[in-house]
């Protein structure tokens, strides 16, 4: 249990270092802000408390030094200065170390830790090392303030499962007792009887009567490692009143009166008892994958039912459908986490490599909230810092030459994130130089990617930068220089089955779009058969379904266009890109998905029906068939291909562009005819 509670307080303390981080960088930009600084000393609190209780005096003792420099901020005593900032940080990334050395990985330079101190002890004027103390049972100095002393009711309430993560409710109460005169009555109302009880729960509550100096921020800090694991309430007390210990709160045990946090039987619990849980990403993926063989499972009896025609068997099919419909949207919700977190920790990397590069650069946050996938968000780090450290050297400019141009000083990076449909689309944007085309095609020619004379559309000059070894840079640097940041960001983007946009402006700056899909395990699809084979189109893009006679096919002259509500859209036949040589058949089914480049359909034989699909892996024999984002297995045991119509639309597009300017006409998507043939050897996929 123990090796547990250790687990979970390192898992805790890197969350706070985060937090501490982002209060750290939003302390540089705002100045002395209190609620700032009141963040900061919260994190470090809790981890100066939680390490002390769970055995990591080291780390406890280094953020108590810390934690008291703080304290002189929060008093007005300190400044928060460009120096005290960037010692905190280094501070932030020690304890880091610490963490890491006490998981087994690598170890922490304890030199390093005595000069971060001692520059901190020179920042704060403190000549001597305090005393490295454990929070729990000794009182924190910087907690006790001059002044008159004043009363405070008090009352401790914690949770029946306090114990189980290792709290021992007494140190607190005598790490209040450090801070003033403190009386204590203890509650015992909620001991159950002798068989009844358990020795791993807590059954007590404390009344206390404090006289302190202390303000009630500060009597609140004892308990804000534990704060969501108790009932806490402090009031003041009430001059000339009695002296036990008391509560405008009805005392627990009163007669004719039920304990809080007991049941109807004695049992001590209640609704505050387990909030939440920690489950290790191993356990969930796990759940997830049990979860897509269950959907694979209720396809097969969902054959099975619709070919026996019994009413039992079918009502039993259609209750297991539903309830796996509202397990896999559970287990599904569990992994999506909000991109906050990820965007966060970038503030740290612009402030470190502005310094590097004695550039002044802003970085602002939209779409925090946007939740995605935990496998994709662990996934998408590298691609992000690359994007950024790129933006950094080549796109933004120094501020004497900002202002030569007539711009701010101070460079701004844009990170957002937004749905779109399946997917997440998520920008990196700088107000920087822009792209540099000359540049990108004469460094293209010296590296030997294109021809000197070679004529390329804008859009493919601008995806040169993302091919292995290219770079503009002429010099190795630490930050950039040998091409391979792009070509990371490329590679893990398609790793995810996701797509890359980059869109430049000379002199205004560069936006890269990353398409992702929402989670790499079970989306809603579209079931459709083409020519004998079944294919997957995701639900979250398709928008209707409309019937394509002979007649609708002759009115279109000899194009591939529908007429869909008034509108004329253009179509792909699946069967034609994908090389089906089949006849085609009296009526097919246009289904229309909206993509980047507009509204655009699908012609399939038929449209069988809504699909949970279980999102398969195909192998490196498909790795170079980007218009196949994976496979799914069917109930009848037929694999079926999913399609990703964002890619199928691009590609067919480049694919008429490319065939328009060898002929010298324009190309369009109005161009999708029979007499065109919509795919490229690439593409072309054995489905026969």
């Amino acid at each position: 249990m123990m090796d547990l509670n250790k687990q979970a307080f390192q898992d805790e303390a890197r969350e706070l270092l985060v937090e501490l981080e982002a209060a750290l960088l939003e302390l540089d930009h705002e100045g002395n802000d209190p609620e700032i600084v009141g963040r900061a000393f919260r994190a470090l609190h809790t981890i100066k408390g939680s390490g002390a209780m769970f055995g990591f005096g080291d780390i406890s003792g280094f953020a108590h030094h810390l934690e008291s420099a703080f304290d002189q901020l929060r008093k007005g005593q300190l400044a928060a200065t460009a120096d005290l900032i960037n010692l905190s940080l280094a501070a932030g990334d020690q304890i880091k170390k610490m963490l890491d050395e006490a998981a087994g990985a690598g170890r922490a330079d304890r030199g390093r830790s005595d000069d971060i101190l001692a520059q901190l002890r020179r920042l704060t004027h403190t000549p001597d090392a305090e005393p490295v103390r454990a929070p729990a049972l000794a009182p924190a100095p910087q907690m006790v303030e001059s002044g008159p002393a004043r009363e405070w009711r008090i009352r401790f309430r914690p949770t029946p499962e306090i114990l189980l993560n290792g709290t021992n409710p007494l140190l607190l109460v005598r790490e209040l007792g450090q801070m003033g005169e403190l009386r204590v009555q203890a509650d015992s109302s909620a001991i159950p009887a002798l068989i009844e009880m358990d020795p791993e729960r807590c059954y007590l509550a404390w009344d206390m009567l404090l006289t302190t100096t202390a303000s009630e921020e500060a009597i609140r800090d004892v308990f804000i490692f534990v704060e969501a694991e108790c009932e806490l309430t402090i009031q003041p007390g009430v001059a000339g009143g009695p002296s036990e210990p008391a509560s405008d709160v009805s005392r627990p045990g009163a007669k004719g009166q039920r304990p809080p946090d007991t049941d109807a039987g004695g049992k001590a619990g209640g609704p505050a008892a387990t909030a939440s849980i920690r489950v290790s990403a191993d356990k969930l993926d796990q759940l997830v994958n049990l979860v897509g063989e269950l959907v694979t499972v209720r396809a097969r009896l969902g054959e099975v039912a619709a070919r026996s025609q019994d009413p039992d068997v079918v009502a039993v099919s259609e209750d297991i459908e539903r309830l796996t419909a509202a397990l896999r949207e559970n287990s599904m919700s569990i992994r999506m986490l909000p991109l906050r977190a990820t965007f966060e920790r970038f503030r740290r990397l612009v402030h470190d490599l502005g310094a590097d590069l004695h550039k002044q650069v802003e970085l602002t946050v939209e779409g925090a909230e946007t939740e995605l996938d935990k496998t994709v968000i662990d996934q998408l780090n590298d691609p992000l810092v690359h994007l950024i450290r790129n933006s950094m050297d080549h796109g933004i400019e120094t501020p004497e030459a900002r202002r030569a141009a007539g711009k701010a000083p101070t460079a701004r990076i844009h990170l957002s994130a937004q749905h779109a449909g399946a997917y997440v689309l998520i920008r990196v944007s700088d107000d920087g130089r822009g792209l540099n085309a000359a540049a990108v095609r004469a460094r293209a020619i010296e590296q030997g990617l294109i021809a000197e004379h070679a004529q390329l559309s804008e859009a493919e000059l601008v995806a040169l930068i993302l091919e292995p070894g290219f770079s503009t840079a002429r010099e190795v640097t630490d930050v950039s220089g040998r091409g391979v940041g792009m070509d990371v960001v490329r590679r893990n983007v398609e790793a995810l089955r996701g797509s890359i946009e980059i869109a430049s402006t000379p002199g205004a700056g560069m936006t890269v779009t990353l398409r992702l899909p929402l989670t790499l395990a079970i989306i809603d699809g579209l079931l459709v058969r083409v020519a004998g084979a079944y294919f997957v189109l995701p639900l979250a893009s398709s928008l209707e379904c409309v019937e394509l006679t002979r007649e609708d096919i002759a009115e279109a002259h000899g194009h591939h266009l529908a007429k869909v509500r008034g509108e004329m859209v253009p179509y792909i036949r699946l069967s034609e890109y994908f090389q089906m040589r089949t006849p085609r058949p009296e009526r097919e089914q246009v289904m229309v998905v909206e993509t980047e480049q507009g509204r655009c359909g699908f012609a399939v034989d038929q449209v069988v029906g809504d699909h949970q699909t279980v999102i398969k892996n195909l192998g490196r024999f498909y790795r170079n068939v980007p218009v196949v984002s994976g496979a799914t297995i069917l109930g009848d045991g037929t694999v079926a291909l999913i399609v990703d119509p964002h890619r199928l639309v691009q590609n067919a597009i480049g694919t008429l562009a490319r065939g328009g300017a060898r002929s010298g006409t324009a190309a369009s998507k109005s161009q999708l005819s029979p007499d065109n043939p919509i795919h490229s050897k690439g593409n072309t996929i054995n489905v026969a």
